[in-house]
């Protein structure tokens, strides 16, 4: 979106045109993620060619040759001549209440909800690395995070024109969904710092209990620079709504949004740049960093169910800004965004208990919680595209799903992902962002996608977006267990993974930080 101020560009949920032994762990690692994400997938091909899919390409009788840009059905109709862009007290509001809702749901819910998960002599570490990730990357951000995410660059990487965020002032304005509709930059700036901030710490769990603080920090650092931020790129870069103003101006600035989002894969608000990039990335490290001592010998029990509980429902509170924000706007669409994240969390939260009360005899309270994460980040990409009963549908899903992937799945791939990291968010996003390209549909209660080109909902065909769902799941997998692995060697190399055997048998909060979270 271009004004007289900056040039800045938001995220996109619409299709526009168109040793040897950890080698060996490495490769079984990306064959399972890639049987899960692509199990869902069709063969049909987005496009005949490597241009960018077209609105049209989900009809085949339809032989458009320009693109139109592709967004939630709220959207309202334009006129061909772009409006000047104005920015909305409401929408502004909106989303500064939104940033601040998952500011929450990291510090202190995510620290919460792991913290409770591992032993009491390991609590403090946690809160730790959640605490500090969140302010490190948070300054990252700034300094070239936003610049290389949302700067025009290439299909992969934005640009470095905005380091220090040069160039943005109190008067600059970022794009929203709708033509004409803007909110401040800065403000733009601020809730996409909390999505980076997050994304890493959530990693944390797949590792916990066992990995050197200097080394998380600096494996944060590299993963941050060279999977966050390209993801995000990949799937949310484009250059706004009012400039598609005919199918010319939209094939001239389709080609210079991001791989994913040119592929038209929907990701509401961060099913693959999010969920699936950290579950990766925790999968890779559960290997590379190795088993707990102890695991499968010692009881490691969650020291406290009652802080876990705690954390997920700042979570679950929080993630209605983080979804609902995710439109950037405030209006009918963002409602049924908060509706869908209550109906995706709830419907797992009960297919997990009560799949756990079949299968174990009793329902957990570890177990409900898991089920409302898991719905959760099911939701997450799903959210702006699916009306209430398919957010039931994909909710329910993942709680069963999930529930199988933490226990059976788990042990198939024989690590130790200490507190569940890829069986929640990697299998819950997978899972998630297939079902995105089927509920979509209007026929299903889906919002459709919106043509800005035609002004109007976009024909539809189910296998097309499934497959363009496919690209954006198999594209994070490999990007992100490839950009893991090499970074976690780096680290390794370099200053080492792993605590010694004592410092981790005492515990991390003594031996790491010199304290301890509890005193008798």
């Amino acid at each position: 979106m271009k004004t007289e101020h900056s040039e800045v560009s938001v995220k996109a949920y619409a299709r526009v045109s168109g040793g040897y032994a950890v080698a060996k762990k490495y490769l079984a690692i990306l064959l399972t993620a890639l049987v899960v994400g692509i199990g869902g997938g069709a063969s049909s091909a987005w496009a005949a060619d490597d241009k960018p899919a077209t609105t049209e390409a989900a009809a085949p009788a339809a032989a458009a040759p320009a693109a139109a840009a592709a967004a939630p059905a709220e959207a309202a109709p334009a006129a061909t001549a772009a409006p000047a862009p104005t920015v909305n007290k409401g929408d502004t509001a909106w989303m500064l209440v939104a940033t601040a809702m998952v500011t929450l749901m990291t510090i202190p819910g995510l620290a919460l909800f792991y913290g409770g998960l591992v032993r009491t002599k390991n609590m403090l570490s946690v809160l730790m690395q959640v605490f500090v990730i969140f302010s490190l990357l948070g300054v990252l951000w700034v300094v070239y995070g936003y610049s290389i995410a949302f700067t025009e660059g290439n299909a992969f990487f934005g640009s470095l024109d905005k380091m220090f965020l040069k160039g943005v002032t109190v008067d600059s304005m970022a794009a929203t969904f709708s033509k004409g509709v803007a909110i401040p930059e800065y403000v733009y700036i601020v809730f996409q710092l909390t999505f980076a901030a997050i994304t890493p710490a959530l990693i944390i769990g797949a590792f916990a209990e066992r990995m050197k603080f200097s080394a998380v920090l600096l494996f944060m650092v590299l993963w941050f620079t060279f999977s966050y931020l390209p993801m995000a790129h990949m799937v949310w870069y484009w250059a706004g709504p009012d400039g598609y103003t005919s199918a010319e101006a939209a094939e001239k600035l389709g080609a210079t949004a991001g791989f994913l989002f040119q592929k038209g894969a929907l990701d509401f608000a961060g099913g693959t740049v999010v969920h699936i990039n950290a579950a990766m990335a925790g999968l890779v490290g559960a290997y590379m960093v190795g088993k707990r001592i102890g695991y499968g010998k010692e009881s490691m029990a969650p020291h406290s169910l009652t802080m876990t509980m705690i954390g997920a429902s700042m979570l679950w509170f929080g993630w209605f800004g983080f979804n609902a924000g995710s439109n950037l706007e405030a209006n009918g669409l963002t409602a049924l965004v908060m509706l869908n994240t209550m109906l995706g969390a709830g419907a797992a939260t009960v297919a997990w208990t009560f799949a756990e009360w079949v299968i174990k005899g009793k329902p957990s309270m570890l177990g409900a919680a898991s089920g409302a994460v898991a719905g959760l980040v099911a939701i997450t990409p799903a959210c702006g595209w699916v009306g209430p009963v398919g957010a039931i549908a994909i909710g329910l899903l993942a709680g069963v799903i999930c529930l199988w992937a933490v226990n059976g799945l788990k042990k198939m791939l024989g690590m130790d992902d200490s507190l569940d990291v890829f069986g929640v968010h990697g299998v819950g996003g997978i899972l998630g962002a297939i079902l995105t390209g089927v509920f979509v549909s209007p026929d299903l209660g889906g919002t459709g996608v919106y043509d800005y080109v035609a002004n109007k909902v976009g024909d539809f065909d189910m296998m097309t977006q499934i497959t363009s769902q496919v690209w954006g799941v198999a594209t994070v997998v490999i990007w992100s267990g490839v950009v893991s692995f090499i970074c976690y060697k780096l680290v390794d190399i370099f200053i080492g993974l792993r605590v010694p055997e004592d410092e981790e048998r005492e515990g991390l909060d003594v031996t790491s930080h010199g304290e301890s979270a509890y005193h008798s």
